[in-house]
This record gives structure tokens, C-alpha cells and sequence, in this order.
């Protein structure tokens, strides 16, 4: 089973987006049970105490136009110890990348990727709490997922 944790700033958009369309393309790919997937934030600004916001309702809505659901998902934090569970940490932009070597304290494994990076793309991809634009980044993030599932089930 090959564990994967979809990482962004406070996985109440991005990360969970991924989570969630990873798990759906696997599913319908017939592939899912060959997967662990999670996602989490580098930062603790979307956790109070111990209970993290849940999806922003703007990316869960974004999500169920493309019936995908991600209900009872709520934000939580990677951890230094996440590193020995997980086989791939895929960070939706350069700050993800930087902030989760940060956590670790190093890649020795070589486990963090930028999620475009398997469809070829140098860049991250945008923060729509930001930008607004949930669907440029559910855009950007299958066609991310749809490159890294190819990736790993062609190496199976």
C-alpha cells in the first residue's frame, strides 16, 4: 500500500481538494485499496485546541460539482513524525515544500514532491483563499493527481 499526504498552508482547500479527487480517481480507476491518502497543514492557524476547521466551504463546493464529497474532513497539522509513515508528501507550492523540510528537518528519502511536478509543471498551485478562483485550482489539482496516479500505478 503506498501512504500518501497531500500537504498545503491549512488544509481547509487545497490539500483536502487533492485528498478527495486523488481518492475519487483512484476509486473509479478501481485502484483505491492500493492507497492510503491524508492530507494536513504545515501551519496551525485552521486548529483550535485540537479540532481543526473543517473544508472551506467554498472548496467543499467546489468538490461537489464534480460529485466528489469530502464531509467530516477536518484540518489537522503534519507532524516530524509523519515522515516515517508516509511514502510521498506532495505540497501544492514552493512554500509547502520549504515549510514541511522545515518540520522534518531534512528529506533523506527524498519523499516531498510539488504536486505539478508530475504533469510536468514547474509551478505550485495557487492559493484560492487567496485568489478566489476554487476553480482554477480544482483544475490544476486534477490534472496533478490524474499525472501522479499514472505515475504510481504504472509503476506498480
Amino acid at each position: 500500500m503506498i501512504k500518501i499526504m497531500f500537504v498545503c498552508h491549512g488544509n481547509i482547500c487545497r490539500s483536502p481538494m487533492a485528498e478527495f479527487i486523488f481518492k475519487d480517481l483512484a476509486e473509479k480507476k478501481g485502484v483505491l485499496h492500493s492507497f492510503s491518502i491524508s492530507s494536513s497543514a504545515t501551519s496551525s492557524e485552521e486548529i483550535w485546541g485540537s479540532i481543526g476547521n473543517p473544508v472551506y466551504p467554498p472548496a467543499r463546493e467546489e468538490l461537489l460539482k464534480h460529485g466528489i464529497s469530502c464531509g467530516g474532513k477536518r484540518a489537522v497539522q503534519l507532524k516530524k513524525s509523519d515522515y516515517d509513515k508516509y511514502d510521498l508528501f506532495i505540497g501544492m507550492d514552493s512554500n509547502n515544500i520549504r515549510n514541511m523540510v522545515k518540520i522534518f528537518g531534512s528529506d533523506p528519502e527524498e519523499k516531498i514532491h510539488k504536486l505539478l511536478e508530475y504533469s510536468g509543471e514547474n509551478g505550485g498551485v495557487a492559493d484560492p483563499w487567496y485568489s478566489r478562483r476554487f476553480d482554477t485550482a480544482y483544475n490544476d489539482i486534477l490534472r496533478g493527481c490524474t499525472a501522479l496516479l499514472s505515475t504510481l500505478t504504472k509503476n506498480a
